[in-house]
């Protein structure tokens, strides 16, 4: 004989454990280790949620349980608004095996009749909504990583060809602020790979040029310009951002000499920002993530400058111009991972590619304790001559 709703509820009200809202406040300002689940759908979790409280609707919880839930054997408290909804959920974690599941019951509405704690999701406006809306899908992401987006600020140096992919992606996915530092005007040279200019900006500053793009894109974004050349006599203001509103979270670095890189790496270890740092050359490219105490620094990396024959610009030995927009988007994608703390950085590793034979290798890097600059016994403690260091006097145009 078919079964109802009715008989269906009812047996899952047998062989299901539940939990007061009493017992479930009690767990929670104990301090107990408990994972809390509330299975109701977005638009209710936004109207308010029980503080500490994963969203993970009903609809999606079989195919988002083993992302979002990796210990089947923690405590898990599910709730939704009113009971049969968390009864339901929690026996489906049962049967995918976890172990400790308990349903809460009643559930939301209680609670926030109780006069006990809830709190609310980051406020995004319905156009921020719509605009991020694939964002907001990624439980890596949601509403609270849409936020710390939108609240960042991102530096990069260089609006050329590194530059240019990694601030377009960057601006797509809701970096508040970015900075451009840039010199250079915009060349007709520059379109084989700049992306972020035109043929109608020839001669334009590259920030004013990459400014209007990045508003055209979005306009949530605020664009900070620094025409001029990175120095030792800037580099403070600068990177402590006091145009910005605050000192920057992530530094995409686009430049293409050396004296620029190590400036950029001593005054990045004092400050203590991160340097998602990227080079092309030819048909190469390379990425590395360096984070001031957590891995090495571009000195453990180079810890002195090659010779000038072994290092010639781009415009000496020419590039592949879709080869900057390989290595700049995995910069951007390294920064938003800074950003949301999501993922595995690349810390300690160097990321080379090789467009002719479409080959990725990673190779690790150690930090050296006899730096000068991030070793347990620094000798350096202020910006030196860094032309003089690397005996170079290349411009500091980005790539």
């Amino acid at each position: 004989m078919a079964k109802t709703y009715t008989d269906i509820l009812q047996d899952v009200r047998t062989s299901v454990r539940t939990m007061s809202l009493e017992e479930l406040k009690s767990k929670i300002d104990s301090g107990a280790s408990l994972t809390l689940v509330d299975v109701r759908e977005k638009e209710e979790h936004r109207a308010g949620f029980i503080p500490g409280a994963i969203s993970l609707p009903r609809g999606f919880l079989e195919m988002q349980a083993e992302q979002r839930l990796p210990d089947r054997d923690a405590p898990i408290a599910v709730y939704c608004a009113g009971a049969n909804r968390s009864l339901f959920a929690a026996r489906s974690l049962s049967e995918l095996g976890y172990s400790d599941v308990t349903a809460v019951n009643p559930g939301f509405v209680r609670w926030k009749d109780l006069g006990y704690p809830v709190a609310k999701p980051v406020a995004l406006t319905d156009a921020q909504r719509d605009r991020y809306s694939r964002h907001l899908l990624l439980p890596e992401v949601g509403d609270e990583g849409q936020a710390k987006l939108l609240g960042s600020r991102v530096l990069l140096l260089g609006a050329g060809g590194l530059g240019s992919p990694a601030a377009l992606y960057l601006a797509a996915a809701g970096v508040g602020t970015i900075g451009l530092v840039d010199a250079d005007v915009v060349d007709a040279s520059n379109l084989q790979r700049q992306i972020m200019h035109s043929l109608d900006r020839v001669d334009v500053l590259k920030v004013d040029s990459g400014e209007q793009t990045i508003r055209g894109l979005n306009p949530d974004v605020r664009v900070v310009k620094y025409p001029e050349r990175l120095t030792s006599e800037n580099v403070d203001r600068i990177f402590d951002g006091g145009d910005a509103g605050g000192r920057w979270d992530v530094i995409v670095d686009g430049c293409d000499n050396f004296p620029t890189r190590y400036l950029v790496n001593d005054a990045s270890v004092w400050k203590g920002i991160p340097v998602v740092h990227g080079s092309i050359f030819r048909f190469d490219g390379q990425v590395t993530t360096f984070v001031p105490k957590k891995g090495p620094c571009y000195r453990c990396l180079y810890p002195e400058p090659p010779p000038a024959h072994l290092a010639p610009s781009c415009a000496e030995a020419g590039v592949l111009g879709v080869l900057p927009g390989v290595v700049g988007v995995i910069q951007a994608t390294e920064a938003v991972k800074l950003i949301l703390g999501k993922g595995d950085p690349l810390i300690g590793r160097l990321l080379t590619y090789d467009s002719l034979r479409m080959r990725f290798r990673e190779l690790k890097l150690r930090r050296d304790v006899e730096c000068p600059v991030c070793g347990d016994h620094p000798s350096i403690f202020e910006y030196i001559d860094y032309e003089g260091f690397c005996t170079l006097d290349l411009p500091a145009a980005a790539q």
